[in-house]
């Protein structure tokens, strides 16, 4: 089968958007314009790699560039992590990496629904309660 010019998808994780664009290329991944390589911290960027390390060789021959928006640092991990492992399945059409990825972990190919709860009266927080004094 031929591989298409360009493959974009997206990943989603609480608040965080990923797209990425998949294209012929050297084996380059960016995220927001930085390369995979330098991208601090180092959990993060071992997050992101995880789909890539498990395709092998595969992905040397493409260019992934992924802009990452809204949440904070693990969302935007998680959902760039998501939109990756899509671009990849969707570019290599291979139904033995669809397999392999759901038993290593689901959310490389579904979106997390978890939201925040939000906050309700009389605590700080969605559960925290001020405590009662009867003394």
């Amino acid at each position: 089968m031929k591989a298409p010019l360009i493959v974009q998808t997206t990943g989603k994780r609480k608040t965080a958007i990923a797209r990425a664009t998949v294209r012929k290329g050297q084996g380059r991944v960016r995220i927001n314009q930085v390369p995979l390589e330098i991208l601090e911290p180092e959990m993060i960027r071992q997050k992101i790699q995880e789909p890539l390390l498990m395709v092998g060789d595969r992905w040397k021959t493409i260019d992934i560039h992924v802009d990452v928006a809204g949440g904070g640092i693990i969302g935007q991990a998680s959902a760039a992590r998501t939109a990756v492992a899509r671009g990849l399945i969707e570019w290599i059409k291979d139904p033995a990496l669809v397999d392999m990825f759901k038993k290593y972990d689901r959310s490389l190919l579904v979106n997390d629904p978890r939201r925040k709860l939000p906050k309700r009266p009389g605590g700080r927080g969605a559960r925290k309660r001020r405590q009662k004094s009867y003394r």
